[in-house]
């Protein structure tokens, strides 16, 4: 199954500061349709505005992963931990037994983000951070993981949840194939771009939810950049 599910379909709320659309149930967005995918619970598409931010607030229990679209943020936290993360690159954050943090737009110019949360298959472990630079040449026509549960994947940012964050950038006319496994949820956001998914044609920003699929096959329509959660 590959459901499509369009940006203009999503929830959220224009702050001022942050224009957030939902892909899940979050904050005072509410479907019981869309209570999450497996365990992936949040998929936020944020609008930060220049000089603005999440001030410090607490999480436990959660793997929070921010792939920053444009822009970039600045991060500070409980641990003592001070990193700035820029567009194409990702940070992690394991809340583990429970962490404080804050999260800004410290750029002279608007900074978008995806921020995902998925639950940990370990709980109550000792709160952890990291940020990486994940050049978009190197996804250049292809599939990489960013951010990952296993072992094997050596060259991601660790987290601790039976999942994969993945990002391909491709050129219009190129196509790149994922292998799912017909077990596992896949939840696939272009960030730019318009694509097909196994023949389905996705704009960009909206929502792929897929199920019962082997293998996914990604056709660029025009230059696209994706990230998609492999889950269980």
């Amino acid at each position: 199954m590959i459901e499509r599910r369009p940006f203009e379909s999503l929830g959220g709320k224009n702050h001022g500061w942050l224009n957030a659309k939902h892909h899940f149930s979050f904050a005072s967005y509410y479907d019981p349709a869309r209570l999450g995918w497996g365990s992936l619970r949040v998929w936020n598409d944020d609008e930060i505005a220049a000089g603005t931010g999440f001030p410090t607030h607490p999480h436990n229990d959660m793997e929070i992963i921010t792939y920053v679209r444009e822009g970039a943020i600045s991060h500070e936290d409980s641990l003592g931990n001070k990193g700035r993360t820029e567009a194409g690159d990702v940070q992690v954050m394991s809340a583990g037994t429970g962490i404080l943090h804050s999260e800004y737009n410290a750029e002279p110019t608007l900074t978008r983000i995806f921020q995902i949360w998925i639950e940990p298959t370990r709980r109550g472990q000792k709160p952890a951070w990291g940020t990486k630079p994940f050049p978009k040449g190197d996804r250049a026509g292809q599939f990489v993981v960013l951010a990952s549960g296993f072992d094997t994947d050596t060259e991601a940012l660790p987290i601790r949840t039976d999942a994969r964050i993945v990002g391909a950038t491709l050129k219009a006319g190129e196509s790149a194939d994922y292998s799912l496994g017909v077990t596992r949820r896949g939840y696939l956001v272009p960030s730019r771009g318009k694509i097909e998914v196994n023949g389905v044609t996705i704009s960009a920003r909206d929502g792929v939810a897929i199920t019962e699929v082997e293998t996914l096959k990604v056709k660029a329509i025009e230059d696209a950049e994706i990230v998609l959660v492999d889950a269980a």
